[in-house]
């Protein structure tokens, strides 16, 4: 049977139609980079995280937004425990290895579930984006919420969004859902940069690469879309343990393999915009 292809919800189609509304850039910053995939689980938070830490380390000025409400990561991936200060008027980012970050999760309880309906979590990215003080940023790295719901519309329509990366491990059941996330995109006019094969192997102990969750996937969606792909990211327990520890990699450990992985696809965003 052929691939059913997925519907706009009523409330979707509404917003998604007009095609000459005004997209309004985040002041203080030069370049908005979405980390996406439309799927949970696949590693957005980790990649985010160590995207804009390499950007910093090869010179940009970078910020990072945790646009997911419901469930933000990157409180605990930075290790960040305060709340941000505010003016009564703007909220000022707080400062974590040299980067402006602003999370729901600095203003609220960790355990705190976020039972909010698509209205109120639409108000919480516009304070993000308008009401907070970023300060003469290059690039702000947003990590995208999974699905295709409010955040992403919010992002796309309202927001000058200069390009997102699609993030996805390999087998299929989890490139149904990136599948749609492109599709997301290219009907919102938002470029794709390209697509990250993450988790995409595990070396082991023999030197041997192990396609744990297949092999090829992501590249081949990659083609089918006619989108670029960016490259693979195999699988390390210490990168998992350094972001627990609010350290990632790249920060931690800037001459592993893997942070080195993430600087080449930073000179790769610096080279395309500054």
């Amino acid at each position: 049977m052929p691939e059913k292809k997925p519907e706009l919800s009523d409330a979707m189609k509404k917003k998604v139609e007009p095609k000459n509304f005004t997209k309004n850039p985040i002041l203080g910053t030069k370049f908005t980079i979405a980390i996406s995939s439309a799927k949970g689980g696949v590693g957005k938070s980790t990649f985010a995280t160590n995207l804009a830490l390499a950007l910093k380390k090869i010179g940009c000025k970078v910020g990072i937004l945790d646009a997911d409400i419901y469930g933000p990561s990157i409180p605990k991936m930075l290790n960040i425990n305060e709340k941000p200060k505010s003016d009564g008027q703007k909220l000022d980012p707080i400062i974590k290895y040299d980067i402006q970050c602003m999370s729901i999760g600095f203003l609220a309880d960790q355990q705190t579930p976020m039972i909010w309906r698509g209205p109120m979590v639409t108000s919480a990215i516009k304070t993000f984006t308008q009401k907070v003080n970023w300060k003469d940023l290059d690039f702000i790295i947003v990590d995208m919420p999974p699905g295709t719901g409010d955040t992403q519309l919010t992002f796309s329509q309202e927001i000058k969004m200069d390009g997102a990366i699609i993030i996805s491990t390999p087998q299929e059941v989890a490139l149904l859902d990136v599948k749609r996330g492109i599709k997301m995109f290219d009907k919102l006019n938002v470029k794709i940069l390209g697509l990250i094969d993450n988790m995409s192997f595990f070396k082991g102990d023999d030197g041997k690469s192990y396609k744990i969750f297949g092999d090829g996937g992501v590249k081949r969606t990659a083609e089918e879309f006619g989108k670029e792909f960016l490259g693979e990211i195999p699988i390390d327990p210490i990168v998992g343990k350094a972001g627990d520890n609010g350290k990632p990699i790249v920060e931690e450990s800037p001459d592993h393999e893997i942070s080195k992985i993430y600087l080449g696809f930073a000179e790769k965003i610096k080279s395309t915009y500054l």
